[in-house]
């Protein structure tokens, strides 16, 4: 009695935020504005006799694809159904997509009861980096800088080798070229949210190049407690390597976190060597099946709650 789903607004969203913080999900200081720019109808929030006391977000990328997150309950009102109640009326708004999501380990039973299939653990690691300068070529800034004494717009062209990293800016042109090699990496296409991602204030992106093509890219930022690194995407463990290094040394000192698939083994060897630590696991499930994609690439996960 007394309980309605309904979607939230973004200064709804903020007091979700402030579970998240609560349970030690460490979210991105502006992470609220970012996500439900996404999808501003996949967020929903639940009240009782008008308090906001349980919420949900399952985000639409595309007709084939949405990700479920934010599954909160207030402790105190937890095991009254509430949270089940929001969760259906969640997963209305996915349709007929496949949805994924990072389980914790607590529901991760209660997940498959709802139709989701392991798919593979995803672990954190977390700690004050161990400094180390970025391998090979120079670090520009924006889509036309020089690399390694190369311009990478004109470089694959000229046939010439231009391996090193460029700080992204808000060129339209470069930032596509980034967004189009996240799709390797991701079940659905996601311009727009990249767009906004890498360019957002107070968060620092390089992109690393090679024969003037995107190899690869990450982005470091504010978290209430350090700093998250995510997506970290790229060819070669090489050049996750030298996106991990460029990154942590824009916040040299600082405590940062990094989500990796536990089957990219390369990239657990990554975090390890830099002297992060795992602090904790959650898994990656999906409901139905999802496009291929070039798990070797993903170092990290771009966030656990909008995946």
């Amino acid at each position: 009695m007394g309980f309605q789903v309904t979607p939230a607004t973004e200064q709804d969203w903020a007091e979700v935020v402030e579970w998240a913080a609560e349970e030690q999900w460490n979210p991105g200081l502006a992470d609220r504005a970012h996500f439900l720019a996404q999808d501003p109808g996949g967020f929903f929030l639940g009240r009782l006799d008008g308090r906001p006391v349980s919420a949900v977000s399952v985000v639409a990328y595309d007709h084939a694809y949405a990700f479920l997150g934010f599954y909160l309950v207030r402790p105190d009102l937890r095991g009254r159904g509430l949270g089940v109640a929001t969760w259906r009326a969640g997963l209305e708004h996915a349709g007929a997509r496949t949805v994924g999501l990072d389980g914790v380990i607590a529901q991760q039973d209660n997940y498959r009861k709802s139709g989701f299939s392991f798919a593979h653990r995803t672990l954190r690691y977390a700690g004050v980096p161990i400094p180390r300068p970025p391998r090979g070529g120079a670090i520009g800034v924006g889509g036309g800088a020089d690399v390694a004494g190369a311009d990478v717009a004109g470089a694959a062209a000229a046939g010439m080798s231009a391996p090193g990293l460029i700080e992204i800016d808000e060129d339209l042109e470069f930032v596509r070229a980034v967004a189009d090699y996240d799709r390797q990496c991701y079940p659905a296409d996601r311009p727009a949210f990249v767009a906004r991602w890498v360019t957002a204030p107070y968060h620092t992106a390089y992109a690393a190049v090679r024969d003037g093509q995107v190899c690869g890219y990450g982005v470091i930022r504010p978290a209430r407690d350090g700093y998250r690194i995510g997506p970290l995407f790229a060819d070669t463990a090489e050049d996750a390597a030298d996106l991990f290094d460029a990154l942590t040394a824009s916040v040299e000192g600082a405590p940062v976190m990094l989500d990796i698939p536990e089957p990219n083994q390369a990239g657990l060897s990554l975090a390890k060597s830099r002297g992060l630590e795992e602090v904790f696991e959650t898994a990656r499930m999906y409901t139905g099946p999802i496009r291929k994609l070039s798990d070797q690439k993903i170092f990290g996960v771009t966030t656990l709650e909008l995946g």
